[in-house]
């Protein structure tokens, strides 16, 4: 037997359970329908639209209205505060607070002045108070605060009981109308729209109720002026939001900037250290290839090893070549002469010199051959932190100190302050620079340190470690 369950909205019986099978047992089509109130496909765009701007309501006003939310501190970091002395500045932090303090007063004083019978002390003070417990409100439940207020206007306008303003007494209408405007702050315009249309509501129901008792009402004053204030304070929250929203991304713009700044650097010295290993590379071949001949009658076992080496160094060769063409760019032109080395470094300096910048030279310790890489990156260090020289600091002078130490090299390169009267200009250059050369300090687990100098200048030290050889190391 099928079960009915109750009828549709259009009399039709809703069969489940064995009806449904048995229906589709048969062959029976069974169309399964949306009726208007169980689904949203068939609901007017106003009808959802509605909805949505209730559920909206709920969830601003009606949903933990008095939840604890405190004010929190203003941010001392701002175009202004940031200048102020340091007590000054700590004391910032709690300006809204005295803000939303002061106004309570105010609103403690006008409720006061204005409130209970002619001669009544404590009904005035009571006035008072009523009008000043909401501003307070809102620096620790600022929804619980709104409600609070609705709460309080009929209270004091029943303890003033003079009928002059209706339905906000003067302490009210201070009262509500800074509750508004803090509570707007503190939220978003949603919220914002919803405690104004509030407020008209509870102005035209009190109107409607006792438009008899009273002969004026400010319920108009009170909707225009929440209504300009609220105004402003929304266009602010959009514009702040504007202005997050813009700095959030200039900070992800600059992270991929220096991001791609980084690997264009890591590319560029990729391509360059390729050379620099090719050509080991290739000599390991030329002189395995000639190896056997430079020995008379060699054993089977020594030519075969030296094919070997020859063969595997000419794999590398290809490996090489296929990642330099990955690394290369669309413009990359192979350079015709090999890499520079430090011996290069006085022609270097002869073209610093002749570009305008006076630099010189001083090298201690015992110079000697480094590995290739270690050359390649001093050079390109020396030259990177010239050229900064040249870009910052035209007219200045620099000085270039070359230091072969028994742990690895050190280098220092340090220019003067740039004079006052100068008939260069500094370019700007690209300011990738410092990133360049702490990629291949990093590349060779070395240390480096740039800063300003005291005298106004700028100093680059670095320091590459070099391994030294021990004996019996094959």
């Amino acid at each position: 037997m099928a079960r009915l369950v109750p009828e549709t909205d259009a009399g039709e019986p809703v069969l489940t359970g064995t009806t449904a099978l048995t229906r589709a047992a048969y062959g029976v089509s069974v169309t399964e329908t949306t009726h208007p109130q169980h689904g949203d496909g068939t609901r007017s765009p106003e009808y959802r639209l509605f909805r949505n701007a209730l559920r909206g309501l709920r969830q601003d006003l009606f949903h933990d209205p008095f939840a604890y939310r405190p004010l929190p501190p203003r941010r001392t970091d701002g175009p202004f505060v940031r200048r102020l002395p340091g007590r000054l500045r700590q004391a910032a932090q709690h300006l809204p607070h005295a803000v939303v303090g002061a106004t309570a007063l105010l609103a403690l004083a006008v409720g006061s002045v204005s409130g209970g019978p002619p001669g009544g002390d404590v009904p005035a003070l009571l006035s008072g108070l009523l009008c000043a417990v909401p501003v307070l409100a809102t620096l620790v439940r600022p929804i619980g605060a709104f409600w609070l207020s609705l709460v309080v206007t009929p209270l004091v306008a029943i303890i003033n009981g003079d009928g002059s303003d209706w339905p906000w007494m003067p302490g009210a209408f201070v009262c509500h109308l800074a509750v508004l405007i803090v509570v707007a702050l503190r939220s978003r315009p949603r919220t914002a729209a919803w405690m104004w249309a509030l407020t008209c509501v509870y102005g035209f129901l009190s109107d409607v109720a006792f438009s008899g008792s009273y002969y004026y009402t400010n319920s108009g004053p009170m909707m225009v002026t929440s209504a300009f204030a609220l105004l402003v304070v929304c266009l602010w929250y959009v514009r702040h939001a504007a202005q997050e929203k813009v700095t959030a991304q200039q900070t992800v713009t600059a992270h991929e900037r220096s991001r791609r700044t980084l690997l264009e650097e890591r590319t560029t010295i990729a391509r360059e250290l390729h050379d620099v290993v090719a050509h080991h590379m290739s000599v390991v071949a030329i002189q395995a290839e000639a190896a056997p001949y430079r020995v008379e009658n060699p054993p089977p076992e020594l030519e075969r090893a030296f094919t070997t080496i020859r063969e595997n160094a000419v794999a590398a060769l290809t490996e090489l070549r296929r990642v330099l063409g990955v690394v290369r760019a669309e413009d990359y032109e192979a350079p015709d002469a090999p890499q520079p080395t430090l011996a290069d470094l006085d022609a270097l300096l002869d073209n610093v010199r002749a570009a305008g910048l006076s630099v010189e030279k001083a090298v201690t310790g015992a110079v000697r051959e480094l590995p290739p890489g270690v050359e390649l990156s001093a050079y390109r260090i020396v030259q990177e932190a010239l050229s900064n020289s040249l870009r910052h600091a035209s007219g200045a002078t620099a000085r270039v100190e070359v230091s072969y130490v028994l742990g690895g090299l050190g280098l220092r390169i340090v220019n003067g302050p740039m004079p006052e009267f100068s008939s260069v200009k500094s370019s700007p250059g690209a300011g990738h620079g410092i990133t360049g050369m702490r990629e291949r300090v990093s590349m060779l687990n070395g240390e480096m340190t740039a800063g300003p100098t005291d005298d106004g200048g700028y100093e680059v030290a670095v320091f590459l470690p070099v391994t030294v050889p021990k004996e019996g190391d094959a």
